[in-house]
């Protein structure tokens, strides 16, 4: 019964509150809104759809990657290295990582004293074989050394360049 009462009630509140009259509220409504008259271009004029024919079906694809097809002849040609011949120590270390610290000299003949990373000394003379790029000593100075190296390009041909290892003793004096 209590229910039914409180339903009652709230049906009679909510109807009273919806009678009042808003006239200045739709007087300025209606006024505000007189003089906003929007003015909309019109639509420009949709071009028909053409269709396009892809005539390129005899180019390469550019989502596939390409091959580098080897120049005739040049595979072979040019110096190689020795595959089978046995590696010397200072080959298992980059060439920017060896360090030149001094010389020695005897009956003509001249080494040079190289220093590895792990501070081991070895002394080389002209023929020998370091860095990793097959580097043949070529020419032993006071003050430095010439390497003869060893590239494979892309196309699996070698060509040849020459490196210099600069004597570091002014370096670690410093130091």
């Amino acid at each position: 019964m209590r229910a039914y009462l409180a339903v009652a009630f709230s049906t009679i509140v909510i109807a009273a509150c919806g009678t009042g009259e808003f006239s200045d509220l739709k007087e300025f409504v209606d006024q505000s809104g007189q003089g906003l008259r929007g003015r909309v271009e019109p639509l420009p004029q949709v071009k028909p759809y053409e269709p396009m024919s892809y005539n390129a079906f005899d180019l390469p694809d550019p989502f596939k990657p390409r091959k580098i097809e080897p120049e005739k002849g040049s595979a072979g040609s040019g110096p190689a290295p020795d595959l089978s011949r046995r590696k010397e120590p200072l080959e298992a270390y980059p060439l920017e990582s060896l360090k030149m610290v001094g010389t020695l000299e005897r009956a003509n003949q001249r080494w040079a004293l190289i220093k590895t990373p792990d501070n081991n000394l070895y002394r080389v003379r002209k023929g020998n074989f370091m860095g990793q790029n097959f580097g043949t000593i070529a020419m032993i100075t006071e003050s430095s050394i010439t390497l003869k190296e060893l590239i494979q390009d892309t196309t699996g041909s070698w060509s040849e360049r020459t490196s210099n290892l600069q004597l570091q003793e002014e370096e670690e004096k410093k130091r």
